[in-house]
C-alpha cells in the first residue's frame, strides 16, 4: 500500500468505523466531531450523508494540524425516500424494523477526506434485501442486541443480519458504516 504522507484522523465515535479501518491495516487517531447532525430539508438520498460529512469536517478543519488528514462519515438507512436514524427507544427500534421486514432498502454512506489545503466528498449505497421478520424475531434482536447506536435500528454484522439480511448489493462494510473499498481508493489518490 502506499504510503499516504499524512496522519489520518478519523471523526468518528462509531466503534464499527474505527474496527474497519484498522482491520484494513490504517493506523489513525480518533477525534469525535461535536455537531449537530441536522441537514436541510430539501436535501435527498445520497445528499444527506455527504451534507453531514462535510458539517462534521468543517467543525474540526480548524484544529486540524498541516501534515493530518481528516475521514469523515455519515451513514443513513434510506427507505422509500424517507431516512431511517437511530431509534431513541425500544419502540422506535421495534417500528423500523417492521417496515424494513420484507423490504428493500438503501444503506447510503457520504464520506469526506480534508487535509488543511483540500477536501473531496463522496458517497457509497448498498441495497439490502431483508426477509419477512417475525414479531418474536424483532423482540428477540432489541432485547439482546439493543440496537439503539445504529441508523435504521440494526447492524448486519449481528445476528439479524445473519438471520434476516436475505442478500445484498453492493459493499458490506459500507452498510456497516464505512465503504472501506472506496476510501482506500480515495485515500490513495488524495
Amino acid at each position: 500500500m502506499k504510503t499516504l504522507g499524512y496522519k489520518l484522523v478519523l471523526a468518528s465515535a462509531s466503534p464499527r468505523r474505527a474496527q474497519i479501518l484498522k482491520e484494513a491495516g490504517f493506523d489513525f487517531e480518533v477525534r469525535v466531531s461535536n455537531v449537530n447532525e441536522v441537514y436541510p430539508n430539501d436535501l435527498r438520498g445520497s445528499e444527506i450523508p455527504v451534507f453531514l460529512s462535510k458539517l462534521k469536517v468543517s467543525s474540526m478543519l480548524p484544529s486540524l494540524a498541516e501534515a493530518e488528514l481528516l475521514i469523515a462519515a455519515d451513514t443513513i438507512v434510506y427507505l422509500n425516500g424517507k431516512v431511517l436514524n437511530k431509534p431513541s427507544n425500544r419502540d422506535e427500534a421495534s417500528l423500523m424494523l417492521q417496515k424494513l421486514s420484507g423490504h428493500k432498502h438503501e444503506v447510503i454512506t457520504g464520506v469526506t477526506l480534508a487535509s488543511a489545503t483540500k477536501s473531496i466528498s463522496f458517497f457509497d449505497m448498498t441495497e439490502v434485501y431483508f426477509d419477512k421478520l417475525s414479531p418474536l424475531q424483532i423482540d428477540h434482536y432489541i432485547d439482546h442486541y439493543k440496537p439503539y447506536d445504529k441508523a435504521g435500528a440494526y447492524g448486519i454484522q449481528e445476528w439479524i443480519g445473519m438471520v434476516g439480511v436475505q442478500k445484498i448489493h453492493g459493499s458490506f462494510y459500507n452498510v456497516m458504516g464505512l465503504p472501506i473499498h472506496r476510501l482506500n481508493e480515495e485515500l490513495q489518490k488524495f
